[in-house]
């Protein structure tokens, strides 16, 4: 592959870390620093589309949240069950289509029924691509991946990247471009290990709920500064 001269990511995934270590800071539930990082990303989003940007994940619930606190558990499922219910208005004004990547099991019928809807609903839109994962990980996705492959049996020689990617989960989202990580954590964390083998990787210091429209600009720069050779 050649050098990139884009000067604007494609896809840029956020892992949003520090809300719980915001909400303790400030004397909150838990919960509430969800929220705020809910209400952080919908902004952040927003501008990054206005930026030129086309994907935007977000890594909202791991394989690996389950094992937090089962009061916890439950208030960010709700939060999530939530937004997918009362957000269509937003995202269909702004013209967002929204995917959710991850495993189905245990989100139960409410949460999928949810999800089911929301991308239904959303499938037309043009703008941008919000791909939020829930319930993901990245070494889950290809361990899915190549159950499925199996499943529709392929012979192993058949076998390559182009068509590994096609048995990804949304596979029209493509390669994560650059990843930004907040709250000063430096390590992926399991988060698009598949789509992120030729990232550019961004740390803040600043928690998730404080990252701000003025710190994307200052990522997409920083962004917009390297040279990518994929390897060349």
């Amino acid at each position: 592959m050649s050098e990139s001269s884009a000067l604007t990511p494609r896809h840029v995934g956020f892992i949003l870390d520090g809300n719980r270590r915001w909400a303790h800071e400030h004397g909150l539930p838990l919960i509430e620093g969800h929220r705020q990082g809910y209400q952080t990303l919908k902004t952040i989003t927003l501008e990054a589309f206005n930026q030129g940007v086309e994907y935007v994940s977000a890594y909202v619930f791991s394989t690996e949240n389950w094992n937090r606190n089962k009061n916890e558990v439950k208030a960010l499922l709700s939060l999530l069950l939530w937004v997918f219910k009362h957000e269509l208005t937003t995202l269909n004004r702004e013209g967002i289509r929204l995917k959710v990547l991850g495993s189905k099991v245990r989100l139960g019928a409410a949460m999928l029924k949810a999800i089911h809807e929301a991308e239904q609903q959303t499938a037309g839109n043009t703008r941008g691509t919000l791909a939020l994962c829930l319930n993901y990980g990245g070494q889950q996705e290809i361990v899915d991946a190549t159950k499925r492959i199996i499943a529709d049996g392929h012979d192993a020689e058949e076998v390559t990247a182009e068509l590994f990617d096609q048995y990804l989960y949304a596979p029209e989202v493509p390669p994560v471009d650059l990843v930004i990580r907040a709250s000063g954590e430096q390590r992926l964390s399991n988060f698009m290990t598949w789509r992120t083998v030729y990232s550019e990787l961004l740390f803040t210091k600043s928690y998730w709920p404080d990252f701000s429209t003025a710190d994307l600009h200052d990522a997409l720069a920083e962004f917009a500064r390297r040279q990518r050779r994929f390897g060349s």
